[in-house]
């Protein structure tokens, strides 16, 4: 372990087991001020938001990632390598590609397919299929049906391109399946199973591919609290396993 690191400048001990990861430092910023008892800033390197504080008695961070996979694919390792967090629960949103989900539903990934070349530095002999920590998602899933909300459980689609000019975009993967587009899972599902860690990637709806639902940037930032507060049952539970 060696702390700071370039990229955070939080002192060891300063992150609890389990981190929230939304892509937005100003989600980051809301989730703490709303939810956290007495937040602390641990870290703001290049205004990457990151707080620890506790959500029923249990300590919990929450720091942004950025966009796209070499963003969360830096900010998860160091969080798993050098700072001893064991759970990373990416928060985010995603843009729909089937017609039965729309704006607000929520999507747990059990998959990460990509784009992405970011598997290449592992030198794997063929195709990895990311998948999310089984413990970390049947626990997100009972706390969420618990509060009445059944959430979509799927594949996911961590692309590395947000405009595809040119392109049939995600018709393909729209033909396999996939749920929803967003651009972090995969990266974080990676480094979690390359550091024997846990990830989990819970996303809320902020858009559809095929259909004219779209939120606003303002209430993608601040009206996802379903998602956020399952993610901090979640991070409870976990605390003692």
């Amino acid at each position: 372990m060696s702390v700071p690191t370039p990229h955070n400048t939080a002192k060891a001990g300063d992150f609890a087991k389990t981190v929230l990861m939304p892509g937005d430092p100003l989600r980051s910023k809301f989730i703490a001020e709303t939810f956290l008892e007495n937040p602390v800033l641990v870290n703001n390197t290049r205004g990457v938001q990151g707080y620890t504080g506790a959500w029923k008695g249990v300590p919990v961070s929450v720091m942004a990632s950025g966009m796209g996979i070499p963003a969360i694919g830096i900010y998860s390792w160091e969080l798993y390598s050098d700072y001893g967090v064991e759970n990373i629960i990416r928060i985010g949103s995603a843009g729909a590609i089937q017609d039965y989900l729309h704006v607000m539903d929520i999507v747990v990934a059990q998959g990460a397919c990509t784009d992405s070349n970011f598997a290449h530095q592992f030198a794997l002999p063929g195709t990895l299929a990311p998948i999310a920590d089984y413990e970390l998602m049947r626990t997100a899933i009972e706390i969420a049906e618990g509060r009445g909300i059944k959430p979509h459980v799927g594949n996911l689609l961590s692309s590395d391109n947000f405009y595809n000019d040119g392109s049939d975009g995600p018709d393909p993967w729209r033909k396999m399946g996939v749920l929803a587009v967003e651009m972090e899972a995969a990266g974080l599902y990676m480094n979690a199973a390359r550091l024997g860690k846990r990830a989990l990637a819970i996303c809320t709806i902020s858009d559809h591919l095929y259909l004219p639902e779209i939120l606003s940037a303002e209430e993608r930032q601040t009206s996802f609290t379903q998602m956020m507060e399952i993610a901090l049952d979640t991070a409870v539970a976990m605390e003692s396993k």
